[in-house]
């Protein structure tokens, strides 16, 4: 890869690339591998570096011009994150590697292979349109057939930048706002895209939280009571995440962080959001839920804002599903999807934790895990009791405590608008004073907490370098270890300044 004198990257394969209608037909009978995955090639069949290669070549079956379009995929999303695929290695951590994490190549071959593992996605919040990161998703299906070609890829690219110079250009007029640019590039790229799903629940999500919120303070002056305290404690915060699809055999775990809300460097919000029946409801209230907490302003108090937030997600949500159903664009014919979340707002010195659904968040004090957030499962008596006085049916069915004929086990959500009133969206909130004791924070979808317990999550962290995207790595590939059968996010959130040459206490 070079950089060209507009700093535009340009991929090549140094000599080793043929074009495609000079490469002989390939079949059972002609091709047999030999190699085996290396940190570079193996000379009789082109074997390349293990975290680039396509399943079917691990696997040893024929590779076709699809099996370069994965590494494509992979390479692209690691010039977008910066991150080198499955290690998370930054500049400011020049250590654990993924091999560090108990990832053994032969580990790392079967979850490419078997459980669908992926690099880290880049991204919305990095800038870069949808439709990049569906094209790269698109390029490494496990699936070669539902990789798109060269030729598409080409064209789809062409048509984002020809889309982006348009409107580059339309801003030049008078009246138009250049803040618009995004926005319409995405809407005209999606637009025209064919292989797209009818419904782009992410982008309808931002869509919704724009057009039904309330009227915001332009400057955003937002929870600032203790403003003026100088002698108040003020965390020092950086933060990471990571997730992986675990033992499904689809990511249905979103998630978002926004580290500096509305410009304010003392406010922050961070949020999971674990889909069940479908990811629809995970991935729009990834981009609605933030967008109704910050145009509260400072009209109300942080823990409204964030009752609010989960409440108006949840009925917009749902009316945009039943509009969709009405005019037959969700053609499932009992389709109810539903998602558990969790966000931490944490404003200047006080750290807010609303919470509906299994999702966890526990803060490490003084070395001491504490727990900011009750799971909500039909399993807890209080939690049963309320859906059957909200007029829920919840029964013992296979291994535990389930709610309605959805049989859900947990009874707090967004979506699930068949099982509605019972299974609320309203969130319990807690709110803490953050103190010179506190550590850090961890944010997870079940996927941990299923297999990982709130002890256990610390001293992991605690043997762990101290940079919170390889703490965060470091507690989702122990999960996958120890067999979790969920999706797995995890977010990692530091309170105060650390040494990432510092391993253990």
């Amino acid at each position: 890869m070079q950089l060209d004198s507009n700093l535009y990257p340009h991929l090549a394969d140094f000599g080793l690339a043929e074009y495609k209608k000079n490469l002989k037909e390939v079949s059972f009978q002609n091709w047999k591998s030999s190699g085996k995955p290396t940190g570079g090639f193996h000379k009789k069949n082109m074997v390349g570096t293990l975290i680039y290669m396509a399943p079917e070549i691990l696997k040893k079956e024929i590779q076709t011009e699809k099996s370069d379009v994965y590494s494509f995929g992979i390479t692209v999303n690691e010039l977008l994150t910066g991150v080198v695929p499955y290690t998370d290695l930054r500049a400011e951590a020049q250590a654990h590697t993924v091999l560090e994490m108990n990832y053994t190549e032969q580990q790392l071959t079967a979850a490419v292979v078997s459980d669908g593992l992926r690099p880290a996605l880049a991204g919305l919040e990095s800038g870069v349109p949808a439709s990049v990161l569906s094209l790269i998703q698109r390029c490494w299906d496990a699936n070669p057939q539902n990789r798109p070609s060269f030729s598409d890829i080409v064209s789809e690219l062409d048509l984002l930048l020809e889309n982006r110079k348009s409107v580059k250009e339309e801003d030049l007029l008078p009246g138009k706002a250049s803040s618009l640019q995004d926005d319409n590039i995405m809407n005209r790229v999606n637009s025209v895209q064919s292989y797209q799903e009818n419904i782009n629940w992410s982008a309808q999500g931002e869509h919704s939280s724009k057009i039904t919120s309330n009227e915001a303070d332009s400057d955003m002056r937002i929870w600032s009571e203790s403003r003026n305290d100088a002698l108040t404690y003020y965390p020092v915060i950086s933060w990471g995440s990571f997730a992986t699809c675990g033992r499904r055999e689809t990511m249905e775990d979103t998630r978002f962080l926004i580290p500096h809300m509305c410009n304010e460097k003392y406010i922050h919000v961070f949020g999971i959001f674990d889909g069940h029946r479908g990811s629809a409801a995970a991935e729009f209230s990834a981009r609605a839920l933030p967008g109704f907490l910050q145009n509260f302003g400072s009209t109300i108090s942080p823990v409204n804002a964030l009752l609010e937030a989960f409440v108006r997600t949840d009925a917009v949500f749902r009316n945009e599903l039943d509009s969709h159903r009405k005019s037959k664009r969700v053609i499932q014919k009992d389709w109810h999807p539903g998602c558990t979340a969790v966000a931490a707002l944490i404003v200047r010195n006080r750290l807010f934790v609303a919470n509906a659904g299994d999702c966890r968040v526990i803060l490490c004090r003084g070395g001491h895990p504490y727990a900011l957030s009750r799971d909500h499962v039909a399993s807890c008596l209080e939690e049963r009791e309320r859906v059957v006085n909200a007029g829920g049916q919840v029964k013992w069915q296979v291994d535990t405590w389930r709610v309605g004929p959805a049989a859900l086990q947990v009874t707090r959500s967004i979506g699930d608008d068949d099982l509605k009133p019972a299974v609320t969206a309203e969130p319990e909130i807690t709110e803490t004073v953050l103190s010179s004791e506190d550590e850090f924070l961890v944010m997870a979808s079940d996927g941990l907490w299923d297999v990982v317990s709130n002890e256990e999550a610390v001293n992991i962290i605690r043997d762990t370098v101290k940079e919170p995207g390889m703490c965060s790595k470091r507690l989702a590939t122990e999960a996958a270890e120890r067999g979790s059968k969920d999706n797995i996010t995890v977010i990692v959130i530091f309170l105060r300044p650390v040494s990432t040459a510092e391993r253990i206490y």
